[in-house]
């Protein structure tokens, strides 16, 4: 479903941060082994490099893309038992754990432009010679959004640049109104599910979603198959599941549909939209926008395409007509499992989904055939005799495109299961060539820099860090310039949405990483028929590289926690990037007040009406609600206690690995299990199904984190009173995982 770089991947980056040297990070042991150990854990992942080989990547994509593998078809079920058969003879115990999940399949779409002019849109992707499987029939998923609601509307159309809340009070700035009308919006911005979300919330009955070319075609580079970018008939297939409400199956959000808990209906859903919605391509889209009148819309809005952009509404009037089969299908997830020789109920999870929405060899068979591989090289370590200490669970889940079914469910399935046992969770999605993407758990964020110490880069000969520290050095911002040449650890993004890691991290609190490659593969080909073998080996990572290192990463980051003496956590980072999200709320609630305040001055004194154009419309500006003063003392005072137990944490854990075996097991599980107190029970407002306080997809970004989400989008929404509730509930959780920190410093004592 996400690639790293290529939709809102970020790394966090803050200023007045205590650093320490890049030398120091070099020279630093190895977290969670003592010397002996750390030497016995790099020759084994040494062994296991040796293992790893790019053709086998090469021809198990061949093999997993040859046939379209959406959830619920034919050769998605061939692909999970190639997987768990393959597993099985390198030695894991492998099955399907199957569920049955909602999937909408089309059955009817028109989109047809009515007036002033006629014109019916192909909705059709252009088989391409070049492109082996392009021309495939059978099977094929047409371009359409899942869990759009079925509808037959006929209205004028609206152009709302990227479709986003601050795209609708610019139209209420120009006195465009949607309401009773269909809205058209570009690709990006956002998750492509807040935009008919945020349409249906202004008043309009359906949504079309094109992809402009100033986005990914041919304003950004040549078009396929000259080159990687989208053609005229390329489209983005995906899911409008209300994601930043709950993932998973939207009629079971928060369970598992047995003989006690029954399936809500279609209409019952709150994750299910309410509007039609329909994806198109920028050839159909072009006569849509052409027909449009009205204002000229604001410079930042237009695209690339050949026209002056309107934002209507009307004249052109357009005919949207959607019905889908609302129907129930086995999701096939694969999980095997090593078993551990010494702490067989700690395990450490390894996932990356197998289901596409048409061959998918980017999104997702790149990741999946690395996750393989990975898996092929731990068995043949097993050959020779090694096991891992703890139990080590691959998983290649289904249904994520829809909205992380496979793995939603799965995770709620056992949830009892995983809060006491996993340790980690670690997953892949999408893989290219470039970079090192790295998101997660701040207290995996020195961690995950170790393991990019010792991987190197296939391009450049340097480890995969030190190239995205240059990267950094060269492109950052002025505080990440001076970061990256001091800081020992580069900072990871904060994980929101997007992919298989969401049920974990944010409904159990399982701490967890999001790794990928990329940067330098970007294209069009996101979801459409042209995310082929064909269009993977000749523009993304063509020799597999990038595929063997993201094993590499991988492979290591799995060893490492599988066979650690002590867990590798570690909480000064943690505390630290907590303390720049706690500076930035601070700001915004000292912005907006300050805004508002200019803003009703400004008003007051009739500057608006002095300064508008009398021959455009005026729609005078309401007074806005100015922020107050809150109480962050609380806070505050949480934070101090985490920088101390931090600091303290981090003076003794050298001394950790030398315990008894009884005091390192009860030390070991504290640790994991800290991540849980950053949970609360009753969730966030208004969505109380994502559960941890310091992370969390954004209600209006979709698959972007909105960090301190509570006390964030308060301020954002002018709540002043749940931004208060917010700082207490937050303190709390702090609180609570400052106590976990403390007590896993009195067993190591």
């Amino acid at each position: 479903m996400r690639h790293l770089f290529k939709r809102t991947f970020t790394y966090i980056l803050f200023s007045g941060m205590a650093a320490t040297s890049v030398q120091a990070q070099q020279q630093q042991p190895l977290l969670g082994f003592g010397t002996e150990a750390a030497k016995k854990e790099l020759d084994l992942e040494a062994a296991f490099d040796k293992q790893l080989q790019a053709n086998n990547l090469r021809d198990w994509m061949k093999r997993m893309t040859a046939f379209p593998h959406q959830l619920g078809s034919p050769y998605g079920l061939n692909n999970a038992l190639f997987l768990r058969d393959k597993l099985a003879s390198w030695g894991f115990d492998a099955r399907l754990d199957t569920v049955h999940v909602l999937f909408p399949t089309p059955k009817v779409r028109i989109l047809e432009l009515t007036e002033p002019t006629k014109f019916k849109a192909s909705l059709t992707e252009k088989p391409l010679k070049e492109d082996a499987t392009s021309a495939q029939t059978k099977d094929v998923l047409p371009p359409y959004h899942a869990f759009s609601a079925n509808g037959d509307v006929t209205a004028e159309l609206v152009f709302v640049n990227y479709g986003v809340p601050d795209d609708y009070e610019e139209l209420a700035k120009l006195g465009v109104d949607v309401k009773g009308k269909i809205v058209i919006a570009k690709y990006g911005g956002s998750w492509r599910g807040i935009k008919p979300k945020v349409a249906y919330e202004h008043g309009a009955i359906g949504c079309i979603i094109y992809s402009d070319p100033k986005e990914d075609g041919y304003f950004q580079g040549d078009v396929y198959p000259k080159g990687a970018f989208k053609n005229e008939s390329g489209v983005q297939r995906g899911s409008v599941v209300d994601l930043p409400l709950a993932p998973g199956d939207p009629l079971t959000n928060g369970f598992v549909a047995d003989a006690q808990h029954k399936r809500l209906s279609v209409d019952e859903a709150p994750a299910m939209m309410k509007i039609p919605v329909l994806p198109i391509s920028y050839g159909d889209a072009l006569p849509l926008l052409k027909a449009l009148g009205g204002q000229i819309a604001p410079a930042t809005w237009r695209g690339a395409l050949p026209i002056t952009y309107h934002v209507g509404p009307g004249p052109g009037k357009v005919h949207l007509k959607l019905e889908f089969n609302f129907d129930i299908v086995p999701c096939y997830n694969v999980i095997a499992t090593l078993k551990g020789s010494e702490f067989p109920d700690q395990w450490v999870i390894r996932g990356n989904h197998h289901d596409a929405w048409v061959f998918g060899a980017a999104d997702p068979v790149s990741g999946a055939v690395a996750e393989l591989e990975e898996a092929r090289a731990l068995g043949e370590l097993v050959k020779t005799g090694w096991k891992p200490k703890r139990t080590i669970v691959y998983c290649w889940w289904d249904g994520e495109e829809p909205g992380l079914l496979g793995s939603t469910e799965w995770v709620e399935k056992y949830q009892s299961i995983l809060k006491e046992k996993a340790v980690v969770y670690l997953n892949s999605d999408g893989n290219g060539r470039g970079y090192l993407g790295a998101g997660g758990s701040h207290t995996l964020e020195k961690f995950i820099n170790q393991v990019g110490r010792d991987v190197t880069d296939p391009e450049k000969g340097t480890s995969v860090i030190e190239r995205l520290r240059s990267r950094t050095i060269l492109n950052g911002t002025p505080t990440a310039k001076q970061e990256a040449r001091s800081r020992a650890d580069l900072r990871i993004g904060a994980l929101g949405s997007g992919s298989d890691y969401t049920p974990f991290i944010q409904h159990l609190g399982i701490a967890s990483l999001n790794i990928g490659y990329g940067g330098e593969d970007a294209g069009g080909d996101y979801h459409s028929i042209f995310d082929s073998y064909d269009h993977y080996t000749r523009f993304k990572d063509g020799d597999f590289a990038y595929g063997v290192t993201l094993a590499k990463t991988l492979g290591r980051s799995v060893l490492r926690f599988a066979n650690a003496d002590v867990l590798p956590f570690d909480f000064s980072n943690f505390a630290n990037t907590v303390q720049g999200y706690t500076a930035e709320v601070k700001k915004e609630l000292e912005a907006a007040r300050t805004k508002a305040e200019d803003h009703n001055k400004v008003l007051s004194e009739g500057r608006f009406e002095a300064a508008a154009d009398p021959k455009d419309p005026f729609v005078k500006p309401a007074v806005e609600s100015v922020a107050p003063y809150l109480n962050f003392a609380p806070l505050d005072n949480a934070l101090v206690r985490l920088e101390q137990s931090a600091k303290a944490f981090a003076s003794a854990s050298s001394k950790f690995s030398a315990l008894p075996a009884d005091k390192l097991k009860e030390l070991n599980e504290i640790l994991y299990k800290t991540e849980r107190k950053l949970i609360h029970a009753d969730g966030l407002p208004r969505r109380p199904w994502y559960r941890h306080q310091i992370y969390a997809p954004g209600f209006y970004t979709g698959y972007g984190v909105k960090t301190l989400p509570m006390i964030r989008e308060a301020i954002e929404q002018k709540n002043w009173k749940e931004a208060e509730e917010g700082i207490l509930r937050v303190s709390g959780v702090l609180e609570g995982f400052v106590g976990e920190v403390e007590r896993a410093l009195g067993v190591g004592r």
